[in-house]
Order: structure tokens, then sequence, then C-alpha cells
């Protein structure tokens, strides 16, 4: 039973195909298309980097678009390692590239409690 793909260009997802919405990026500003998520946007404008890889420091870029892989890694309004592919656009958004190793810590709600529990954590368990 054939179906309507839900994959579309944008133009055709209801979008105008020349609507943009201002953003930074590493401080500098940039004019994105209208998407449904940050990587989506940043990919549509051009962007090629989003981060670093910490092992050989070669850029990287999103690779699976759907929250698995970890390529699309940004600071997003001042909050490190959010996955672009899973942020929705918002005009103004101050995005900069990351560079480096996540900070785990940083993603912790409660940064000492995270730290005392990696500590303590048994190996191999």
């Amino acid at each position: 039973m054939p179906t309507d793909s839900l994959f579309q260009p944008l133009a055709q997802a209801g979008a105008s195909a020349n609507a943009t919405v201002a953003v930074t990026l590493n401080g500098q500003p940039l004019q994105v298309p209208v998407a449904s998520s940050v990587a989506a946007a940043l990919l549509a404008a051009g962007v090629k980097r989003f981060r670093n890889s910490p092992v050989s420091g070669d850029g990287r870029a999103p690779y699976c678009m759907m929250g698995v892989c970890f390529e699309c890694l940004l600071e997003i309004d001042g909050v490190p390692n959010r996955q672009g592919c899973l942020v929705p656009l918002e005009a103004g958004m101050a995005i900069r590239t990351q560079d480096g190793m996540r900070d785990l810590l940083a993603e912790a709600r409660n940064p000492a409690l995270a730290l005392a529990q990696a500590v303590e954590a048994p190996h191999g368990v």
C-alpha cells in the first residue's frame, strides 16, 4: 500500500523557499533557512563543521540526524553538548561550534553528585 513520503523539501512542507531567520554562529551573524532543527538549518546554510573530533581534531558534522551519533554537538544559547539535530530552530539563537571532548559534568543536573557517583562507581559492574 503506497504512502506519501514524510521527507519533503522545505518549500513543499509549508515553509517559503526564501524564509530565513537570523542566528549567530561563533559570534558571526548568519541567516539560516527556516527548518525543523538547528542542524538541518546550519547544513542548509552551508555550514560544514559542527565540532572537532577529540581524537584526531578533524572537523565533524551531523551523520544520522536523529540523535544517535552525537556528531552534531553544539553549544546553543550557552548550553554545551546540545545535539543540533534534536533542538528546534529559533530566531536569535547563539550557536557555537564545539571543540574537544564532551563535558559530561556540564550536562548533569547536579555536577557534584555526578562526579561523586563516577568516582565511587564500581568498575566492571
